[in-house]
């Protein structure tokens, strides 16, 4: 991202996203359940009808509401531990920018133990080899070291990142602080390739991409040709394979009585924006920057959160980024958790529509005639904004399960 209430979730508020997606499955299999049991029930009740007493009623859908209370609670109880199927995902960072990149990679850590996230790779648009091995360091951190991860070539912003030296810090006993086998951008895969062979090895219309940086990247697996990986040019593998890029870019909201504001992810690559926001073939969700300012990461959970361990990124991080006392606003986390909890309600969206993006780097949206449109963009009341706040903050304190 650009240089720019510690309240408990309970049970049911983290895992609900999860029961939503997979709601009218669980309802059919535990109504299935329930019917087939009362339909025993009857069919031995009336067998042993002789001898039965006569205080014994015949059960009936009515008569389900007396049946015993725990035996009907351990049904729900078992039917909500059905999940979704896990969200397959590409996260797409600027890692080293900012430390809003940092909260969304743990987050996503959180979501993958969880079981609502299938981390499939991490690309990096910030063109600095030590943005790669920071990132590798972190997914190692969550005990997950073979992510794989890709690297933009030629890109923007080389120099380096305040808190990406975090890669190469060292105890007293000169071992890394943060162990990871990628020690440098230059050894890892260019991104397009890397985004392009994932793509091809998954199931039609079942991978979310999430942007949080620039749109090199993904502008390049849009113009990208057929390879050994897939017979399909980059637009077609994205029609084919991608069913959700949510993006943060842009303003939608006037920003600071500014109603043209121009936002960093935009304007550091102009052309890819416009690239991308005419051709790309799947829906888009946009979170503009007014989003991110909204519900900002409260500086004493950073004070207070992490100290189950010696050492964490996040905190480490976030004190190189941000001076102490800082509430740095979310607008890379709340892009990822709309991509991953779309029907939990964090957020609204507005009606469908265009987004195109000005040779000057403002991002303007037209509503589509009768309904129609690509591109909407997340819309957050100050009700959904602590909710969302509190969502994020469980999330990235959560400690890795290794």
């Amino acid at each position: 991202m650009n240089p720019r209430g510690e309240a408990k979730l309970t049970e049911l508020d983290l895992c609900a996203a999860e029961i939503g997606r997979s709601r009218s499955r669980i309802l059919s299999v535990s109504l299935c359940a329930l019917c087939a049991t009362v339909r025993d029930k009857n069919r031995r009740l009336k067998a042993s009808a002789p001898s039965a007493p006569k205080n014994v009623n015949r059960i009936t859908p009515k008569g389900i509401e007396s049946m015993n209370s725990k035996w009907l609670m351990a049904l729900i109880a078992a039917a909500t531990l059905t999940h979704a199927e896990p969200v397959r995902l590409i996260f797409d960072t600027d890692m080293g920018n900012d430390s809003d990149d940092l909260m969304a990679l743990c987050m996503i850590h959180a979501l993958q133990s969880r079981g609502a996230v299938d981390l499939l790779a991490v690309t990096i648009t910030k063109d600095h080899p030590q943005a790669a091995a920071f990132t590798d360091a972190v997914n190692t951190f969550y005990g997950r070291p073979d992510i794989p991860v890709g690297v933009v070539k030629n890109g923007v912003t080389p120099e380096p990142g305040k808190f990406n030296l975090l890669a190469e810090a060292k105890d007293a006993d000169g071992n890394l602080r943060y162990p990871h086998d990628l020690k440098s951008g230059i050894d890892a895969p260019e991104a397009t390739g890397l985004i392009r062979k994932i793509l091809a090895g998954q199931p039609d219309n079942s991978v979310t991409l999430v942007q949080v940086g620039f749109f090199t990247n993904f502008q390049r697996l849009l113009g990208s040709q057929p390879d050994e990986y897939s017979p399909l040019d980059g637009k077609a593998l994205i029609a084919k394979k991608v069913k959700l890029l949510s993006i943060m870019a842009g303003a939608f909201q006037t920003i600071n009585w500014n109603t043209r504001y121009l936002e960093y992810n935009v304007i550091k690559d102009i052309p890819a924006a416009q690239k991308l926001a005419k051709e790309w073939p799947s829906p888009v969700v946009w979170s503009g920057f007014e989003i991110g300012i909204a519900a900002c990461y409260p500086y004493a959970s950073i004070e207070r959160d992490y100290g189950y361990i010696k050492h964490h990124p996040m905190p480490e991080a976030y004190a190189l980024y941000s001076p102490k006392g800082h509430d740095r606003p979310t607008w890379d986390p709340t892009t990822l958790l709309y991509a991953v909890y779309p029907e939990r309600g964090y957020f609204d969206l507005s009606p469908p529509g265009t987004v195109t993006v000005a040779d000057d780097g403002a991002t303007v949206f037209k509503p589509g005639k009768e309904g129609g449109g690509r591109d909407r963009y997340l819309v957050m009341s100050a009700e959904q904004s602590a909710r969302v706040r509190e969502a994020i903050v469980q999330l990235c304190v959560e400690p890795p399960r290794r």
